[in-house]
């Protein structure tokens, strides 16, 4: 008895309520306009430098970081061009730009997950001075404003590079409505849109060709940042067709080296979204791949993406979980590659093993290519096109295998006609 009641510790249970109100009076909802994540370890342990900026930190997240204060001097160096082409004043066109991001400041700030240790006026500052020179950056690149001889991102090609890796970082994004206010204040007359200059800017992100893709359609859409505006890009051409389908279930697809054998053929096909895979009479319709350096970053930063906003359908996800299938070896990187339907850039070793491990960790509610993956599955188990692949592919792979087969077949009838005059003789 008296040494159970040392071990009695006697506690204030007032206190103890008084502690839990005070940690549940806090606000738990996350906010709607919420949309720019930190990355959850989970996924950021497969690749760091896939979620990292280069260079150029862009919003509150990475402000601040030693290897990235130099870029700030070219960010300063852009706002002064622009405001220099201004009408007015420069001191004028810079109070507007500060005052139209701080009208939104709040808005902004609950556009970020978590808090943001930064005060009004550092926050502002730090929207007004990455806007800018996105939007500068955006027109200089298609020769809407004029880029001075000097001019280190254009000149140095390891700087454009490492832009084309940093602003599609999920956590290196700040919102479109800030970077809209601003586009708009700074008008070059006959100039093209916001989303305009943007499609053309990440143009050959996902494929070699130019996009055909009409910033119309994204007029009636809520665009959050530049990543929402490229996931975007990649679902509007064939959503509305994909409303209607049936994605519960989950099945696997066949790799390459497997689905050619089965007697199924891989068809290049253009299409303004490489997600537009179909299947019919034995064909699989792929879009053109260009797997390059900023391949896994993107689809990397598109699936962070969905995992973390609220509600998202994870339709880059199922692409990935499709390609991984797909693509088991080098082997099936290499039919695909013979196909047209992959234009490979990279170690076919490395690009082999980037989609292996790609989709590791991530979490799909539902599978959008479940319908697809069943109808090639449903082929695959028929004999009649296996057997015949295996037949051509061994027996009339080469001229000299043709010939041979017809010269054992003219020995065949031969023979036949051999036997039977004999017994009919007899």
């Amino acid at each position: 008895m008296a040494g159970s009641q040392k071990n009695h510790v006697a506690i204030n249970i007032e206190s103890v309520e008084t502690a839990f109100e005070n940690l549940m009076s806090e606000n738990f909802i996350m906010s709607p306009n919420c949309c720019i994540f930190k990355t959850p370890k989970i996924l950021y342990r497969h690749n760091e430098q896939a979620y990292e900026p280069n260079a150029f930190s862009i919003g509150p997240f990475h402000y601040g970081k030693d290897q990235l204060k130099p870029a700030q001097k070219i960010k300063l160096k852009y706002l002064q061009g622009l405001l220099s082409r201004s009408i007015w004043q420069k001191e004028q066109l810079l109070r507007q730009l500060i005052a139209a991001i701080h009208e939104v400041e709040g808005q902004a700030r609950e556009c970020y997950a978590g808090s943001i240790e930064f005060g009004v006026e550092e926050f502002v500052q730090i929207l007004v001075l990455d806007g800018c020179f996105i939007v500068e950056l955006l027109r200089k690149d298609f020769n809407e404003v004029p880029r001075v001889p000097d001019d280190p991102i254009f000149s140095m090609s390891c700087l454009l590079q490492f832009l084309y890796h940093d602003l599609i970082l999920l956590e290196n994004q700040i919102p479109w409505l800030v970077l809209d206010r601003l586009f708009s204040l700074t008008m070059v007359p006959g100039g093209k849109s916001l989303i305009q200059l943007t499609i053309e800017f990440f143009g050959n992100m996902f494929s070699s060709n130019q996009p055909s893709i009409n910033p119309v359609e994204f007029e009636n859409q809520e665009i959050r940042h530049i990543l929402d505006l490229l996931r975007l890009s990649l679902l509007s051409p064939f959503e509305k067709e994909q409303s209607n389908a049936q994605h519960f279930g989950w099945q696997t697809l066949p790799c390459a080296t497997s689905i050619k054998a089965a007697g199924i053929k891989f068809k290049r096909v253009s299409s303004s979204s490489i997600m537009d895979i179909r299947f019919s009479n034995g064909v699989l319709e792929i879009p053109p791949l260009l797997i390059q350096e900023t391949t896994e970053t993107i689809l990397r930063n598109l699936i962070s993406y969905e995992q973390c906003y609220p509600n998202c359908q994870p339709r880059i996800t199922s692409y990935a979980k499709l390609m991984d299938d797909l693509i088991d070896s080098t082997r099936d990187m290499d039919i695909l590659c013979e196909s047209d339907v992959i234009d490979n850039w990279l170690n076919p070793d490395d690009a082999t093993q980037f989609f292996n491990r790609l989709y590791n960790d991530a979490y799909m509610k539902m599978f959008y290519y479940n319908e697809l993956c069943s109808r090639v599955n449903d082929h695959c188990k028929r004999w009649w096109p296996r057997w015949r692949t295996f037949y051509m592919d061994n027996y009339f792979g080469t001229p000299w295998a043709v010939v041979s087969q017809i010269v054992a077949a003219i020995f065949l009838i031969l023979s036949f006609l051999q036997t039977f005059y004999t017994i009919m003789g007899a």
